[in-house]
């Protein structure tokens, strides 16, 4: 959500900041993005092929982006190639509720539609029970009379998917001596050294910083110069000199 949303005011028409470093690729990997940087137009208007693109997002080069391979596959796994086209992905007159009533269906297929869990995923989920269970007599402190100096924490697990070996980053942002936001989150884009997925990180935490910035001067607050801390020298060292 916006900031200028979550608070309902307005901001200056200042210029956006810019992002720590063009090196940042967390946004790489969109299928228009690689498909516009494998053309190239000549003075005739023609455009010649660079590379081919197929075996890199699976799909076929074209200005529509056609899935077809992919779907005719998908279908074909659950037995829906023959199956009635529709118009509309959903359909408004079925109501998706709990219905006790209705008939029982293939419970497994379905959850193999959306995703393929394993025994390991549920014993994940009951940890993170068995955690809230644990520590539910624990909690956030915020003191009154907080100072309000901040300083983010950043860090990042390289190539911690074993799925797609994604990397995973995590922000603490503390105002004081407490702690007012946080999240771990799987990166976008697949990072090919731990200094990429730390400066991805870092990326992340100045969006934070900026954020939180910006929602204080609502309330007459004004930050200077946050520190963000990394423990990446790499990732320092090029956060001083991008170029």
């Amino acid at each position: 959500m916006e900031v200028k949303e979550s608070l309902n005011v307005k901001f200056d028409e200042s210029p956006p900041p810019t992002k720590l470093s063009p090196l940042v690729d967390d946004d790489v990997g969109e299928e228009e993005s690689i498909i516009k940087n494998t053309k190239v137009v000549n003075n005739n208007n023609e455009e010649d092929e660079l590379i081919e693109v197929d075996e890199i997002v699976n799909i076929k080069e074209s200005k529509n982006h056609p899935l077809d391979q992919y779907i005719k596959e998908m279908l074909k796994k659950f037995g829906l190639e023959d199956s009635k086209p529709t118009k509309t992905p959903m359909s408004t007159e079925i109501k998706l509720t709990k219905d006790d009533e209705a008939d029982s269906v293939d419970s497994f297929k379905y959850r193999v539609m959306i995703e393929n869990p394993k025994t390991t995923h549920l014993e994940a989920i009951k940890r993170i029970f068995r955690y809230i269970r644990g520590t539910s007599h624990l909690g956030l402190w915020y003191p009154k009379g907080t100072r309000i100096e901040t300083i983010v924490y950043d860090d990042s697990d390289h190539a911690s998917d074993y799925v797609d070996r994604k990397s995973t980053s995590g922000i603490c942002p503390f105002m004081g001596c407490c702690l007012t936001s946080w999240f771990a989150k799987k990166q976008t884009a697949l990072t090919i050294s731990t200094t990429k997925a730390e400066y991805v990180s870092a990326e992340k935490a100045c969006q934070q910083v900026l954020w939180m910035k910006q929602a204080l001067i609502d309330y007459g607050i004004c930050l200077d110069d946050v520190p963000i801390m990394c423990t990446n020298k790499d990732v320092i060292d090029l956060s001083k000199n991008p170029v």
